[in-house]
């Protein structure tokens, strides 16, 4: 067992816990920049990792989160008819690149380019809602008229994202789910439905960087191993460290990380 791997998962564990982001946006620019996993194995695995970690959140928010606070499955629908064929696509484009340098390359930018969005997200995310609250009541006919559609399109960004670099289920699925029912869900419902639509995702696009050959078996138990208990932690700390001071941190670290990986 690689002690410093746990270590790795129990950190992001307890940031997961106390802001409710950061797994895959920590854990693959970790294994990249601090460990030297290749790109490719590195989101392969951490798609293993989120889908395990997001299933049992996901059970945990159907059976205890209420009519008020469980996950909205007519939005879950749309998302996955956009992002789950946009996951395929994306896993057969990268199975017929048969050059590994040139496949991690595209991979290291484009993660570099989603965790710096990402880090937009999670500082701007309050603006985003209160731009769409301010939409949805001055266009309620026509914003509603277009919501299903851009429902499934926002999925398929989120599917080809995700797929690509293993970022992007958490922070900018809420974020677009704020911007797509501002008045509809209420933070715990938005939530628990982000996690369980990035169930089906992470596990459709795991298996298929699985079947191409991008995953490590030992890096994710390690890494769960240590996460586990990281999420217990964080999130009993949660109520006690303010937001204002962890969301700033986290896209800072966020934007770093994604610089890192473009320059």
């Amino acid at each position: 067992m690689d002690w410093l791997h746990a270590v790795a998962g129990l950190f992001v564990g307890v940031m997961v816990g106390m802001t409710g982001v950061g797994g895959g946006s920590l854990m693959a620019p970790i294994l990249i920049l601090l460990f030297g996993v290749a790109p490719v194995t590195a989101v392969g695995t951490d798609l293993w990792f989120a889908a395990i970690t997001k299933a049992v959140g996901g059970v945990v928010h159907h059976r205890h989160g209420g009519a008020e606070g469980g996950p909205d499955y007519e939005v879950i629908r749309r998302l996955c008819i956009g992002s789950l064929p946009a996951a395929v696509i994306v896993l057969l484009l990268l199975s017929q690149v048969d050059t590994h340098q040139v496949k991690s390359g595209f991979i290291m930018t484009a993660l570099g380019v989603v965790l710096i969005l990402t880090a937009i997200a999670t500082l701007f995310r309050g603006r985003f809602h209160h731009w769409a609250v301010h939409a949805r009541t001055d266009t309620a006919g026509r914003f509603l008229r277009y919501q299903a559609g851009l429902t499934v399109v926002a999925g398929a960004a989120l599917g080809v994202m995700v797929t690509l670099t293993s970022v992007g289920a958490g922070a900018l699925g809420a974020t677009l789910l704020l911007l797509l029912y501002p008045l509809r869900m209420r933070l715990q419902k938005l939530i628990a439905t982000d996690i369980v639509h990035a169930v089906p995702l992470t596990l459709v696009a795991g298996i298929g960087h699985l079947w191409i050959g991008n995953f490590n078996g030992m890096l994710l138990l390690n890494l769960l191993i240590g996460s586990i208990p990281g999420i217990i932690i964080g999130s009993m700390l949660a109520s006690k460290v303010p937001e204002k001071v962890l969301q700033p941190l986290l896209a800072i670290v966020l934007i770093i990380a994604g610089w890192r990986l473009i320059a």
